[in-house]
């Protein structure tokens, strides 16, 4: 699973998904230039726009939201947003591609690695990159002193798990496809509408009656809800909970699938 030149090796003793993720790491080393803007200036830009913006119009004519500024209220809900976005993006061309085109990970499997080692090492990698994200997200909320708690340090560790609720159901689709066709009806009808209707710039209470449930079915919707519960050290027990059963649920019926798909295209 070689296309770009290493400059190291992976260690002796390391477990099989650890020498897959470590192909991945090794790539993004020589690559990771290309991805400056969207982890580094992106969340400056977001929080400048929205949240400094859009939130002087608000916090002028509204006053606080659900008890916050509204760059506080906002800046969590983009956070869940990015990992979201970082995610899903790793999630259909490069698996097509290497399921596909380059066949990265039929030479994988050529070698004592498995279709599961295969998975493990791409959700591994993209597990850290959606980590690593919200560490530089959390930086930027610390800038520009939107963060009011200490539970706000978990946000890193939730960000992980809103992005491999949309990572892991991601790779299980893309891995049944023979086109990348459908890659822009998922980001138009999917990915975009959640963007923008999940409760990442309002709150639900803004919300006709009728469509909140309809926002509630979404899981950025738990997503956004469980990185404000982060990020403000509040929220009821139970709805926490029920934010991340339904995210953990997704996680691994994603992994279910996309596992079955890997074994069946990648079995010789």
């Amino acid at each position: 699973m070689a296309t770009a030149a290493v400059r190291s090796e992976p260690r002796l003793g390391w477990s099989p998904a650890r020498r897959s993720a470590w192909y991945h790491f090794e790539f993004y080393r020589q690559t990771w230039r290309g991805s400056v803007i969207s982890n580094f200036l992106f969340p400056i830009l977001y929080l400048a726009s929205m949240g400094m913006g859009v939130g002087h119009l608000v916090n002028s004519h509204a006053g606080l939201v659900e008890g916050h500024p509204y760059l506080d209220f906002v800046a969590p809900g983009l956070l869940a947003m990015t990992t979201m976005q970082v995610g899903s993006g790793e999630s259909m061309w490069p698996i097509l591609g290497g399921l596909k085109w380059t066949k990265n990970y039929h030479a994988a499997v050529a070698t004592p690695l498995t279709p599961d080692d295969v998975l493990a090492g791409k959700v591994l990698f993209v597990a850290a990159r959606m980590f690593f994200t919200g560490v530089i997200y959390l930086g930027v909320m610390w800038a520009f002193g939107v963060l009011t708690s200490w539970w706000s340090l978990i946000l890193p560790f939730a960000g992980v798990l809103v992005g491999l609720a949309f990572t892991t159901p991601l790779i299980a689709f893309s891995s049944t496809l023979e086109s990348d066709a459908p890659f822009a009806l998922v980001q138009r009808f999917l990915l975009t509408p959640m963007f923008l209707f999940s409760a990442t710039f309002y709150p639900i209470s803004q919300y006709p009656a009728a469509l909140r449930p309809v926002v509630q079915f979404m899981p950025l919707y738990h997503g956004v809800e469980l990185s404000r519960s982060a990020a403000f050290g509040t929220g009821a027990p139970l709805a926490i909970a029920a934010h991340v059963i339904v995210l953990v649920v997704l996680t691994v019926a994603g992994w279910w699938w996309a596992r079955r798909n890997f074994r069946r295209r990648l079995v010789l």
